[in-house]
C-alpha cells in the first residue's frame, strides 16, 4: 500500500508565544517546534503499522519553507520512507489542503491520512479539502483503522457509542487518539533519517482567508469557593454571573 501522511509544524505546547507586526503576525522567535501530535502519534504511527504488516510505503508530505526541514526529519526518524516539502509558505487550511492535493493528483496514493487538527489553529479542515479536491471519500475523527482486502474499516466515536465504517481504497482519513501509539525515534532512525530523500516541490495555491489580528485569551481570574453545604449559591453563580445553565 502506498500511503502519503500529511504532518504540519505547530509550537510545542510549553512554548510561550507572542505576536507582532501589530498583532497581526505570530512570532516564531524562541518557540519550539515539534510535529503536531495528531499527525504524528495516530496518523503516521497508524501508516507505519499498515505498511510493516501489509508492504508497501510511507511518505510524509509538509507545506512550508526550508525551517520546517528539520521536523520533517523526525518524521522520517520514526520510520516514513521519504518526504516531500511543497515549497510555501502556509497561509490558511484551504492553501494548504489545495497544495496537497495538487502534489498528490498523480501519484496513485491508496490512503491520505491526516491528525484530525493541529494544535495551534484547531481548525480541522485540511482532511476534508484534501479528499473534497480530490474527488476521494472522507472518513474523519477516526480512532481505528484496519484493513480488510482493498477495503478499509474505521472506527469512530459517536455520541452514545461507536460506529464502524467500510470504505474502498482510495479515501483521504483523519486520526484522533486511539488510532496508534507514539513512537519515540531510536538511534538508528535518527541517523537514517539523514539520508533519506527529503524532496522539494514547487507549489502555488491562493489563500481564502487573511489574519486580522491575534489575541491572547484573557487572563483566568481567581478561584472562587462555595461551601459544600451550600449548593443554592453555586447554582445562582452558574446561572447568573457565569450564564452557562
Amino acid at each position: 500500500m502506498k500511503f502519503l501522511v500529511c504532518i504540519s509544524k505547530t509550537p510545542d505546547t510549553t512554548t510561550k508565544i507572542s505576536f507582532s507586526e501589530g498583532d497581526t503576525k505570530f512570532s516564531e522567535d524562541g518557540v519550539q517546534f515539534i510535529i503536531n501530535p495528531y499527525d504524528e502519534w495516530y496518523a503516521l504511527v497508524r501508516a507505519l503499522e499498515l505498511k510493516e504488516s501489509l508492504g508497501g510505503s510511507v511518505t510524509v508530505v509538509n507545506v512550508g519553507p526550508a525551517a520546517n526541514d528539520a521536523v520533517i526529519r523526525k518524521a522520517l526518524a520514526i520510520g516514513a520512507d521519504d518526504a516531500v516539502r511543497i515549497d510555501a509558505e502556509p497561509q490558511d487550511a484551504f492553501q494548504v489542503a489545495e497544495l496537497i492535493a495538487n502534489y498528490a493528483g498523480d501519484q496513485a496514493y491508496d490512503m491520505i491520512l491526516t491528525g484530525k487538527e493541529t494544535i495551534d489553529y484547531n481548525g480541522a479542515m485540511v482532511g476534508a479539502i484534501i479528499a473534497e479536491k480530490m474527488n476521494l471519500p472522507f472518513i474523519s475523527l477516526a480512532s481505528k483503522l484496519d484493513m480488510e482486502g482493498s477495503t478499509a474499516v474505521l472506527e469512530r466515536e459517536i455520541q452514545g457509542g461507536k460506529e464502524v465504517v467500510a470504505c474502498d481504497l482510495p479515501l483521504v482519513v483523519s486520526a484522533q487518539k486511539g488510532m496508534a501509539e507514539q513512537r519515540i525515534p531510536n538511534m538508528r532512525g535518527i541517523m537514517q533519517a539523514r539520508t533519506k530523500p527529503l524532496n522539494v516541490v514547487a507549489g502555488e495555491a491562493a489563500a481564502k482567508t487573511s489574519v486580522a489580528k491575534y489575541q491572547l485569551p484573557a487572563e483566568k481570574g481567581a478561584v472562587k469557593l462555595i461551601d459544600a453545604d451550600n449548593p443554592a449559591e453555586l447554582w445562582d453563580l452558574l446561572r447568573n454571573d457565569a450564564k452557562v445553565i
